[in-house]
C-alpha cells in the first residue's frame, strides 16, 4: 500500500480500516523514523495530493513530533535532534515551501508542522534563522496566502515556547503581528491570522506593554479591527481585548476611558452573537479581576500594607451602562438551545454574577425595576430572564441587603416551580438552590419550609434538568440547615426531621432509573449523602434503612456483573457503584462504632467490588475510601477484615502510574493505623516496606510520596516506640527530602516544597508525640538538631508563609520541648530565632495563636 493510500485510510469511517492504517504507520515510525517523515514531508507538499491526504501527513508529523505526556515529548524531540541532519534540512525545507502553497488550508496544516519542529529545536539553540524567514515572508511577501500561514506558524511557536526562549525577538514578532493586523493590510484573511497570532503572543510581549509608545500602538490596531468589517476579525479583536484586560489590567485605565468602554458596551449589542459573546466575556473578565483584587486588597490590609496592585473598579464605574444590556441580553434565549451549547443569554447571566460579586451592594437597585417588571410577563423570555437576574445577584451584596427581597420573593418563587414553561421551571429550582446555598437565614422554618420542600420534591418528577437543580437545592437545604444546627451542638431533632423520610425516599426512587440525563442520577445520590451526613439523632432509623436499600442495590449490581457489554455499560456500571459507595461512607461516618451490626455485611460487598472493579477502574478508589471510613467508625472491632483486605491494598499501592488509587491507598493505611492503635504494631513492618519502596519509584507522582512521609507520622503515632526499628531510616528519608529548595521564580516548585514541609512535619510530628514519655524517647536526640533546622526553615519563609506550615511547626516545637523536658535540647531551644518566632505573627488564627502560646509554655519549661 503506498503512502497516500494508508494516510487516507487513517481518516477512513471504518474503524478498523482506521486502526490498522494507524498501526501500520507506528511501526514505519519505530522500524525507520527517517525514512517514515521524509515521507510524509513529501505527502504534505505534493500540490498535486488530495487535501485530506496532506492533512493526515501534517498530523502524522506533528504526531511524531510532540506529544501532551511530557516524558513521552521528551523522548520524540530527542529522536528528532538526534537524527540525520540533511534529512532533516530536507523536512523543513518542504515544509517551509508548502506555506505558500496555493490551497490555504495545506499552508495551515504546514504551520503546525513548521511550529512543532520549532518547539524541538528553538531551545537547543537549532534552526537559528527561523525567526529571520518567517519574518520576510511576513513583511516583503505580496503572497497573501503566504502571509496568512506564517502569522499562523508564529502564533502557533508564541503559543508552544516559553517567552524567555524568543525575547531577544519579541519587538520583531510583535512588529510583524501588528503590521498584518493594521487596518490598512488589504486582505482580511491577512488581518484574520495576525488578529490571532497576536492573541497567542500576548504573553510574549509584556516589555513591550510596558513601554506607553508601543502599548498605544498595540492597542490602537486591536481597537480598530473592532471595527473591521469582517466579523471574524472583529470576533479576533475582542478575544484579544479580554486576555489584554486578564493580562494588563492595571494598564488599561487610559484606554478604558478612551474607547474600551464604549466598543465593549457597542459590542455586547452587536446583532452577531459571536461578537456580541465577546463583548460579554471582556466585562467578565473585568469583574473576576477586580473580584480577585478585592480579595488581595483584603489580605494586605491584614498585614497592614498596601496593595501590589489597586483595583481601577471599572465595573463599578460601568454599572449604570452595562447592566441594562446585559438584561436586555438576557431575554434572548432559545426555546429549544442544547444545554451544552454557550449561547448569549448564558453569557450574559454569567457576567451578571461576576458583576454582582465585583460591586456588591449597588447592583440591587439597579436590576430590582427589571426583575419587578418581568417575573410576572406574559412572554416566558421575560418571566426567566427576571428570575436569571434573581439568582445571579445573590452572592456579592450584603446579605442584610438582600434578606428583605428574598423574603417578599420566596413565597412567589415557590409558587413558580408550577409555571407552564420548562426553562422557567428550571431557572427557578436554580435560584431556590442559590438561596438555600448562600442566604440560609432568609428561610423561616415554620413559614416557608414546608411549601418549598413540597414544590422541591414535586419537581422531583419532571423534566432530567429540573430534577438536577431540585437535587441540587434539597442538598443545599440539609448542608446548610444542617451546619446551623450543628453548631448548637448536635441536636436529637432538626428543622428537617419532619420531611427527613420523604425527601430520602424521594431521591432513592428517583435514582432507581437506569438513565442520567444530565446527570440528575448522580445529583440525587450527592443529595442522599447530604441527608445522611446531617441527620439528626431521630432521623436515624431512615439513614439505617437507606444503607440497606443502597447495599441491596450493591449487592445487585454485582450479580449483573457478567451482563455488562461495552464501554457505556461498564461506565454506567462503574458510575452507580461509585455513587453507591458514597452514600455507604457517609452513612459510615454518621453511624460511626453504630455501624458494627452491618460491618460484614459491608465488608464482604466491598470485597467483591474491588474483585469485580478491575486494575484500572476508578471505583477502586470509592471502595478503598469506604474500608477507610469503616476502619475509623470500628477502630479496634476493624481487626477480623484486615487479613482479606491486605492482599488489595498492597496491589493497589504498587499500582504507581494510578495516582488517585495510590494516593487513597497510603490514606487508608493511615486509617488502619490510628484505627487499630498499638494493634497494627504486626503489620508495620509489611507498611514501612511498602511505602519506602514507593518512595524510590521514579513513576509514582510527587504528590503521593508528599502523603507517604505525612503516613510514616500516622503510624509511628499509632504504635508508638514499637516504631523503633524505622525510625532512623524515617528520620533519614525525611532529612533528606526537607532539604529540597525551590527556585523562588518556579511557582509550582515552590507550592510543591510547602506541601512537602507540611507534610515531613506532619511525619515528624507522628514519631515524636509517639516517643514522647517513654524510654526510648533518646532515640530521637540525634535527630533533633535536622527537626529544628526545618521548623526555622519554614518559618524563616515569610514570602511563602502559610497557617497550615505555621500550625504544624509551633506544635511540632511544643511536642519537641515536651519530649525532652530536663534540659536535654537546652542550648538549642535558647536559640534566638526561636525567642522571635514564638512572638505573635500577625493575621494568624486564634488556633494558630493557642498552638504557638502552649509551644512558649513547653519550651519555657524544657529551658528553666
Amino acid at each position: 500500500m503506498n503512502a497516500s493510500e494508508l494516510l487516507a485510510n487513517t481518516l477512513s469511517p471504518d474503524a478498523t480500516t482506521r486502526q490498522n492504517a494507524t498501526q501500520q504507520l507506528e511501526n514505519a515510525a519505530r522500524e525507520n523514523y527517517p525514512a517514515y517523515v521524509a515521507m510524509l514531508s513529501v505527502e504534505l507538499a505534493n500540490e498535486s495530493s488530495q487535501l485530506h491526504i496532506r492533512n493526515a501527513a501534517a498530523l502524522a508529523l506533528k504526531n511524531a513530533l510532540s506529544a501532551r505526556d511530557p516524558t513521552r515529548q521528551t523522548e520524540y524531540a530527542n529522536r528528532w535532534l538526534a537524527f540525520d541532519a540533511v534529512v532533516k534540512n530536507k523536512i523543513k525545507q518542504e515544509t517551509l515551501v508548502t506555506l505558500a502553497s496555493p490551497v490555504v488550508k495545506a499552508g495551515s496544516f504546514a504551520a503546525q508542522v513548521v511550529a512543532a519542529i520549532a518547539a524541538v529545536e528553538l531551545p537547543h539553540d537549532q534552526w537559528p534563522d527561523l525567526i529571520e524567514l518567517l519574518l520576510g515572508f511576513v513583511n516583503n511577501s505580496t503572497n497573501a496566502n503566504l502571509k496568512i500561514a506564517t502569522l499562523q506558524t508564529i502564533g502557533y511557536i508564541c503559543e508552544s515556547i516559553k517567552p524567555e526562549i524568543l525575547s531577544l525577538r519579541s519587538n520583531e514578532i510583535l512588529t510583524a503581528v501588528i503590521h498584518g493586523a493594521r487596518k490598512d493590510e488589504p486582505s482580511s484573511d491577512v488581518q484574520l491570522a495576525a488578529v490571532h497570532a497576536l492573541y497567542n503572543s500576548l504573553e510574549f510581549v509584556r516589555e513591550n506593554f510596558e513601554r506607553e509608545g508601543e502599548r498605544n500602538y498595540i492597542m490602537q490596531v486591536v481597537c480598530e479591527a473592532t471595527q473591521n468589517p469582517s466579523v471574524a476579525v472583529q470576533v479576533g479583536a475582542f478575544e484579544n481585548l479580554v486576555k489584554i484586560m486578564a493580562l494588563y489590567y492595571d494598564k488599561m485605565a487610559f484606554y478604558m476611558e478612551q474607547a474600551l468602554f464604549g466598543l465593549t458596551v457597542m459590542g455586547m449589542k452587536h446583532n452577531d452573537e459571536r461578537v456580541a459573546l465577546q463583548a460579554v466575556e471582556f466585562w467578565t473578565t473585568v469583574c473576576e479581576e477586580e473580584i480577585e483584587l478585592a480579595h488581595e486588597a483584603r489580605e494586605a490590609a491584614d498585614y497592614g500594607e498596601p496593595p501590589e496592585v489597586e483595583s481601577k473598579f471599572f465595573a463599578k464605574i460601568a454599572l449604570p451602562e452595562v447592566i441594562p444590556v446585559l438584561l436586555s441580553l438576557l431575554t434572548h434565549q432559545e426555546e429549544d438551545a442544547d444545554e451544552d451549547e454557550w449561547n448569549i443569554s448564558m453569557s450574559a447571566g454569567t457576567c451578571l454574577g461576576f458583576m454582582a460579586q465585583a460591586v456588591a451592594d449597588p447592583i440591587v437597585p439597579a436590576v430590582i425595576p427589571f426583575i419587578e417588571a418581568n417575573i410576572k410577563a406574559q412572554d416566558w423570555h421575560q418571566r426567566e430572564a427576571a428570575i436569571m437576574t434573581f439568582g445571579s445577584i445573590l452572592d456579592g451584596p450584603d446579605p442584610t441587603v438582600l434578606m428583605p427581597l428574598v423574603n417578599q420573593a420566596l413565597p412567589l418563587l415557590i409558587g413558580m416551580m408550577n409555571d407552564s414553561n420548562l426553562h422557567v421551571k428550571d431557572t427557578t429550582a436554580w435560584t431556590l438552590g442559590r438561596i438555600c446555598d448562600l442566604l440560609i437565614n432568609t428561610i423561616k422554618p415554620d413559614v416557608h419550609l414546608h411549601p418549598l420542600v413540597s414544590a422541591l420534591v414535586t419537581g422531583l418528577q419532571d423534566n432530567p434538568r429540573i430534577v438536577t437543580n431540585c437535587c441540587w437545592a434539597l442538598m443545599n437545604l440539609a448542608d446548610q440547615l444542617g451546619y446551623l444546627e450543628e453548631e448548637n451542638e448536635s441536636p436529637q431533632t432538626g428543622h428537617l426531621s419532619p420531611y427527613y423520610e420523604g425527601i430520602v425516599n424521594a431521591l432513592l426512587r428517583i435514582t432507581e432509573t437506569t438513565s442520567n440525563e444530565a446527570n440528575f442520577r448522580t445529583s440525587a445520590y450527592e443529595a442522599i449523602t447530604s441527608y445522611v451526613t446531617h441527620a439528626s439523632a431521630d432521623v436515624i432509623p431512615v439513614v439505617q434503612n437507606t444503607l440497606i436499600t443502597i447495599l441491596v442495590r450493591m449487592e445487585q449490581l454485582l450479580g449483573m456483573q457478567n451482563q455488562i457489554v461495552g464501554v457505556d455499560d461498564r461506565n454506567n456500571w462503574n458510575e452507580l457503584q461509585s455513587n453507591l459507595c458514597s452514600v455507604v461512607i457517609s452513612v459510615v461516618r454518621r453511624l460511626s462504632d453504630g455501624i458494627q451490626p452491618m460491618a460484614d455485611r459491608i465488608m464482604t460487598i466491598i470485597l467483591e467490588l474491588i474483585r469485580a472493579a478491575g486494575k484500572k477502574s476508578t471505583v477502586l478508589e470509592d471502595a478503598f475510601l469506604v474500608v477507610g471510613s469503616l476502619a475509623s467508625a470500628l477502630e479496634g472491632g476493624f481487626s477480623p477484615y484486615i487479613q482479606a483486605f491486605l492482599m488489595y491494598l498492597y496491589t493497589a499501592l504498587k499500582s504507581h502510574e494510578d495516582t488517585q488509587l495510590c494516593m487513597v491507598a497510603v490514606g487508608v493505611i493511615g486509617d488502619i493505623s490510628r484505627a487499630l492503635g498499638d494493634q497494627s504494631a504486626q503489620y508495620a513492618g509489611a507498611f514501612m516496606n511498602v511505602l519506602l519502596e514507593n518512595l524510590q519509584s521514579d513513576v509514582l507522582n510527587r504528590n503521593v510520596k508528599i502523603s507517604i512521609l505525612s503516613c510514616f507520622g500516622d503510624i509511628a503515632l499509632a504504635i508508638g516506640v514499637a516504631f523503633e526499628p524505622y525510625v532512623d531510616t524515617t528520620m533519614g528519608v525525611l532529612r533528606q527530602a526537607g532539604a529540597l529548595q525551590p527556585n523562588p521564580l518556579d511557582f509550582d516548585l515552590v507550592d510543591y516544597v510547602t506541601q512537602l514541609r507540611e507534610g515531613i512535619l506532619e511525619a515528624y510530628t507522628g514519631v515524636v508525640t509517639g516517643f514522647k514519655n517513654t524510654d526510648k524517647a533518646h532515640m530521637l536526640l540525634p535527630h533533633s538538631s535536622n527537626i529544628l533546622e526545618l521548623i526555622q526553615r519554614c518559618l524563616a519563609a515569610d514570602d511563602d508563609w502559610s497557617e497550615t506550615t505555621a500550625k504544624l511547626c509551633f506544635g511540632l516545637l511544643g511536642d519537641l520541648a515536651d519530649c525532652f523536658p530536663n534540659g536535654e535540647l537546652k542550648q538549642h531551644f535558647l536559640a534566638e530565632w526561636i525567642a522571635s518566632d514564638l512572638r505573635n505573627k500577625r493575621g494568624m488564627s486564634k488556633e494558630t495563636k493557642k498552638t504557638m502560646r502552649w509551644a512558649r509554655e513547653m519550651i519555657k519549661r524544657a529551658t528553666a
